[in-house]
Parts: structure tokens; C-alpha cells; sequence
């Protein structure tokens, strides 16, 4: 279902019997598209695991960074002493 938000005001029964319906209703403004609301349940996202991103694990290889205490002193170092 498409509603403005007009229609939110004048008719929002008929918004709530479509999210009961579980439709899901993109909100316009000026005919542009701005929001959607999806029925609650309707989409379970599943959370991504901090192993499955790209970034995980990229300095894995790295030898400066076998001892992570060491290396983050190393970079908090002054350049000139």
C-alpha cells in the first residue's frame, strides 16, 4: 500500500487494517517516496558476525602486530624525541 501523509491523517484505519494485513506501506510526501512501515515480524534480519565482515582479520599476518599491546605503544610513541 502506498500512503501519503495526508492519508495517515485522514485515514489511518485504513493504514492499520493494511499493516494488520501485514502489508507494507511506503509513506510519500509531495509524491516522493520517504518511509516505508514494515509489520512488525514481518522481516527478521539476521545480525552480521564481527568474523564475517571484510575487516576482520585483515592484519592477521601482519608481524608488527603479534603482540597488540606493543604495537599500539609503538604508533603512541612521539616521531621526535
Amino acid at each position: 500500500m502506498e500512503a501519503s501523509v495526508l492519508d495517515l491523517r485522514k485515514r489511518m484505519r485504513e493504514v492499520m487494517m493494511a499493516i494488520d494485513r501485514h502489508e507494507t506501506v511506503t509513506l510519500t510526501h509531495r509524491g516522493k517516496r520517504r518511509a516505508m512501515i514494515i509489520p512488525w515480524g514481518k522481516t527478521k534480519k539476521a545480525r552480521a558476525k564481527v568474523a564475517d565482515l571484510s575487516a576482520f582479520g585483515m592484519w592477521r599476518d601482519r608481524p608488527e602486530t603479534a603482540d597488540p599491546a606493543a604495537y599500539v605503544e609503538s604508533i603512541r610513541k612521539p616521531r621526535f624525541r
